[in-house]
């Protein structure tokens, strides 16, 4: 039984320095590891994957987002606001029409690859 005022340790841990030492080597920066924590956090809603689901297949406006989710408009473009922060989504605009689409095609082999995990 280990005391409270004692932390379990290996008894072996200074012959792996190197392992440590070479491993630390390879880690992102503090930043970068926030940045994708956050990016993994905007995967975290259904809506703003739904919304991309949608735009797998087609570039649209938020109003046949809208329709085809049976959401609100106003729904629809606060997440839309959020996948463009995150750099996930672009527009472009037709007239007054604005046209969102995925931002680059690895935005669908996240997704992708996490909904092989899951169904694995």
């Amino acid at each position: 039984m280990i005391d409270k005022n004692q932390t379990e340790r290996c008894d072996v841990c200074e012959v792996h320095q190197d392992i440590v030492q070479a491993v630390q080597t390879q880690l992102p920066d503090e930043e970068q590891l926030y940045d994708l924590a956050e990016l993994y956090k905007v995967f975290g809603d259904s809506t703003r994957i739904k919304i991309l689901y949608v735009l797998f297949e087609s570039e649209m406006c938020v109003c046949d987002i809208a329709q085809l989710l049976n959401m609100s408009q106003s729904a629809i473009s606060h997440q839309l606001r959020v996948l463009k922060q995150s750099r996930l989504v672009k527009f472009r605009r037709e007239g007054k029409t604005v046209f969102y689409s995925l931002n680059d095609r690895h935005v669908e082999q996240i997704i992708n690859q996490g909904m092989e995990h899951i169904t694995e």
